[in-house]
């Protein structure tokens, strides 16, 4: 059947069609096994080549086999290298990471060098520009300092000339102050009234009057009038007698409202002498209660308003050395604080086991041949500030000797006596000046009743009073004599005078305080202050010179 399909089965009673397939079939049989036996003989030629190359390949194997155990010879070997190698790999890998960290820690190193190198080429070319600038400035300043030389020469010759008119000016000025301060008079007499303090009682009207200075009421005034009432003197009629009037006039009276700056100003002249190479004495004279240790010292408590003159002079003289040490000055001073208690000599600054023992104190000659006093065993404490005088003066004031009178609860029975030595030197020119400025409160001045019924306590105030009187007179008689310029003035006659005898003589400048009370209670020593005061004022002592060398 074409197609080589089967035909479909054909029925039983079609045998010629049956038997015409049967023959087909049997002719693809045919075919089929001559195929097939065409198949076999190939197969069998193949399977003689196959056997052949069987044989071939046997003798390939053993061939191959010689050779494979030659290659598995060569195989292990070549493991045994390659785990060699593997082992060699690991190591290098190792120092591979090794130096990779090196390189990219060398790599970081080289960033940060290449970062510090382009700021060092700025830092460099900023230099070399500055170098430039500053040679150019250099030579600039070259040609300038060479001006500048040439200016200086100049100058110090302009200099050297100002320095000696500055030095001519200073000499003349000092010639003029000098001249000033004699003008004025060489012994000058102030009064002082305190203010009437809380609890006294408030003087009559026209008790103390202070009449106006001749320029009128902005003068300051330097008369004062002291009325006092005699209740034993009557008139015909038997009425009391008028007031008595008294006048005195001085160099300058300070009424009760004057402050310690208005007082401190009138004398700053003065004390500006003393570095001038002259010897100045100021002394606070009255009866007690009159306010001296307050105008020398000052009221307690540190006010500044209330500093007495003794801090308020060393501030000035502190001040202006200050200003003269541009001129070439060099001032040092020494400051000494002592009490004359019934003529014995006490130390005021003595400390520890000393307090007390004044009468270890004496009054010689610092040498053989010189005039300079000094007052054995006592301190002599150089001071250079308000605050080591501040402390000096504590310290006298607990040292000083008080004691009670019927005038003052406290009342100072010794006189002091505040010494400093002022010493000036001008190395360059060779110029030396030394003077003592002493500033005096005096002890009080009152008079003895005579009818006085005494105690043992009494006696012992009348000793001191009589010491006090008898010193104070003695300090009259000398500035009396110096006045009349006799040959024996007795500084010796009083431990005071004796003491001072440098600061009272025709070289030296003196100024009187007499303070005096408001009260009326107060009027008769008030009035024998005053008269005291009066007969110092009109005395006239020669024209004081500087000691300079």
């Amino acid at each position: 059947m074409a197609g080589g399909k089967k035909p479909s089965k054909r029925p039983a009673w079609d045998l010629k069609g049956q038997l015409c397939d049967l023959n087909a079939e049997l002719k693809r049989c045919r075919e089929r096994t001559q195929t097939l036996d065409q198949e076999n003989q190939q197969l069998q030629d193949q399977l003689r080549d196959a056997q052949q190359h069987v044989k071939a390949l046997g003798t390939e194997r053993t061939t191959l086999e010689g050779h494979l155990a030659k290659v598995q010879a060569q195989a292990e070997q070549g493991q045994q290298e390659l785990k060699n190698l593997r082992a060699c790999v690991l190591e290098l890998e190792e120092r591979l990471s090794t130096q990779e960290g090196l390189v990219q820690e060398l790599q970081k190193k080289q960033v940060e060098l290449q970062e510090e190198r382009r700021g060092l080429m700025s830092q460099l070319e900023e230099k070399e520009r500055r170098l430039q600038t500053s040679e150019a400035a250099l030579s600039s300043s070259q040609a300038e300092v060479a001006s500048l030389r040439q200016e200086t020469v100049a100058q110090a010759a302009l200099l050297t000339e100002r320095e000696e008119r500055l030095h001519g000016l200073e000499m003349e000025r000092r010639r003029l102050h000098n001249q000033l301060q004699e003008l004025k008079g060489n012994i000058r007499v102030f009064c002082r009234v305190r203010p009437v303090l809380p609890g006294e009682p408030t003087p009559p009207p026209g008790l103390l009057l202070f009449p106006s200075g001749p320029g009128g009421p902005s003068d300051p005034p330097t008369r004062l009038s002291l009325s006092r009432s005699d209740e034993r003197r009557g008139t015909l009629s038997g009425a009391p007698a008028p007031p008595t009037r008294h006048d005195f006039s001085f160099d300058r009276v300070f009424p009760p409202g004057s402050g310690q700056d208005e007082v401190f100003e009138e004398i700053a002249m003065l004390v500006q002498s003393a570095l001038d190479g002259y010897p100045v004495c100021i002394f606070a004279y009255g009866q007690t209660g009159s306010s001296k240790t307050f105008t020398m010292e000052g009221g307690p408590g540190g006010d500044p308003q209330l500093e007495g003159l003794i801090p308020r002079a060393l501030r000035h003289l502190f001040s202006v050395a200050q200003e003269l040490s541009g001129q070439g000055w060099t001032y040092s001073f020494v400051a000494s604080y002592v009490e004359i208690y019934n003529e014995t000599v006490r130390d005021l600054l003595a400390t520890g086991t000393r307090k007390g023992q004044g009468g270890e104190c004496e009054i010689r000659r610092a040498g053989p041949g010189s005039e300079e006093l000094t007052v054995t065993n006592a301190r002599y404490v150089p001071v250079s500030c308000e605050k080591e005088v501040d402390a000096l003066l504590h310290l006298a004031r607990q040292n000083r000797a008080v004691a009670r009178t019927a005038q003052n609860e406290r009342s100072s029975r010794s006189h002091s006596v505040f010494q400093l030595q002022i010493s000036g030197e001008h190395s360059s020119r060779g110029l030396q000046c030394g003077a003592p400025l002493s500033l005096v409160d005096l002890a009080g001045s009152e008079r003895l009743d005579p009818g006085l019924a005494l105690g043992p306590g009494e006696r012992e105030r009348l000793r001191e009073t009589q010491a006090i009187n008898s010193s104070l007179s003695t300090l009259g008689l000398v500035i009396m004599a110096l006045s009349n310029k006799e040959s024996h003035v007795p500084y010796r006659n009083s431990k005071l005078t004796y003491l001072l005898q440098n600061s009272l003589g025709g070289s030296a400048k003196m100024l009187m305080f007499v303070n005096i009370s408001p009260l009326e209670e107060n009027v008769s020593e008030s009035l024998n202050s005053l008269r005291f005061a009066s007969k110092v004022n009109q005395c006239v002592i020669g024209t004081a010179q500087a000691n300079r060398e």
